[in-house]
């Protein structure tokens, strides 16, 4: 095979000596607005078609499980926290839920039902983004200005509780910053009545869209085997009918008495389409167990959200690991603690690094026009995949 290698915007392939056309190599990125984010996909075309798909990842990597080492137990939740920059309150979760149970620290029960109810905020926050910007790479304006709209709702509450817009560290070893705000249930109660008002917008905008629905439905297919495969977790595992969410399958937090609120998105057509109401249907569900959280705390009594900690904080001798559900997929943080001040090694298991690697299962024999629908739907974040 002879490759002529060109950059975006190249026509059709070139021809060799003997005038018969030969396989191009496409390189997407790593700039370019439908990659979101320094990603690049190099591509083998034949003419039109996807001949192969081959991810180039690193372009923003920071180090940071190595980071990780040199910081303290405090200091390595806001490392932590940016690596996903729409999941920011999941990811300081897990890391303090791995710090905690080295230490065997069991946090106030005010600290965990607030803790579920942020978790599913940052949830619908993170899921909200991507509904709004998938249909603006097909092409469709409207439903992003919906989006954001209904994610100010959220990040005024979010802010007002934490200080912080993106990266709230709100989370601490032992519970929480501080408590929330007098008044402030009510406020939460009130922004999620208004998101949820909205949800019905993406399903006319969008959903009964027939320009979106034709580019795709049938488009992109991931195949479960291929789920399982390569480690895909989240809404994109589920939209091909893997059938795992750790809240209901390892519970966490306090959503082992929330299993009666808990539904789990499910499709099994495994498209784009499919990936897409996965995504709307669980917003939807994480807004039903924002309420529910409401409810308990506001029967709950006044009590501490953390624990007192010493002023140098150490975890004994070990390794432990935890895992947390996050928006895009599962989360997993390898602790091991050599009894110091910091961990001798924090390995950090990102959903959008392994959900990813798909695309190279899903972009052979597709078109070069379904490529950015198959790319926008695997809803992943660029900090995630590189740490």
């Amino acid at each position: 095979m002879r490759e002529t290698t060109v950059g975006i915007g190249a026509g059709a392939a070139p021809l060799d000596e003997v005038g018969t056309a030969t396989d191009m190599v496409l390189n997407i990125g790593p700039q370019h607005p439908a990659t979101h984010g320094v990603l690049r996909l190099k591509l083998v075309l034949e003419g039109e078609r996807i001949v192969s798909a081959e991810p180039i990842i690193g372009y923003m990597h920071r180090g940071a499980e190595k980071l990780f080492e040199a910081r303290d137990y405090r200091q390595i939740i806001m490392l932590a926290n940016r690596h996903d920059w729409l999941s920011a309150f999941a990811n300081e979760l897990g890391v303090v839920l791995a710090v905690e149970r080295m230490l065997g620290m069991e946090v106030p029960e005010r600290a965990v039902w607030i803790r579920t109810l942020l978790a599913e905020l940052n949830r619908v926050l993170n899921h909200l983004m991507f509904i709004g910007s998938y249909p603006l790479e097909l092409g469709g304006i409207t439903p992003v200005f919906y989006a954001f709209h209904s994610r100010e709702e959220l990040q005024h509450v979010l802010e007002e509780a934490s200080g912080g817009r993106m990266h709230y560290m709100f989370n601490r070893v032992g519970g929480l910053k501080e408590d929330l705000p007098a008044g402030w249930l009510g406020r939460v109660r009130q922004a999620v009545a208004a998101v949820r008002a909205q949800l019905p917008v993406y399903q006319d905008l969008v959903l009964g869209n027939e320009i979106f629905r034709a580019r795709t439905a049938g488009v992109g297919v991931l195949a479960p085997e291929h789920v399982r495969a390569y480690g895909i977790t989240g809404p994109i595992a589920r939209a091909s009918g893997v059938d795992f969410d750790l809240r209901r399958d390892e519970p966490y937090l306090a959503y082992g008495e929330l299993q009666d609120v808990l539904t789990v998105a499910l499709r099994e057509e495994g498209d784009c389409l499919a990936r897409f109401e996965c995504l709307l249907e669980q917003s939807a569900n994480s807004l039903d167990l924002a309420d529910a959280c409401l409810d308990r705390l506001a029967g709950l009594s006044a009590g501490p959200v953390n624990l007192r900690l010493p002023k140098v904080l150490k975890a004994p001798e070990g390794e432990t690991y935890a895992w947390t559900e996050n928006p895009l997929g599962v989360n997993g943080y390898y602790l091991v603690s050599r009894g110091d001040k910091t961990p001798w090694r924090l390995k950090l298991r990102s959903a959008s690094f392994n959900n990813i690697q798909a695309l190279t299962e899903l972009l052979p024999g597709t078109l070069v026009a379904d490529m950015v629908a198959i790319l926008g739907s695997m809803f992943f974040v660029v900090g995630d995949i590189d740490k």
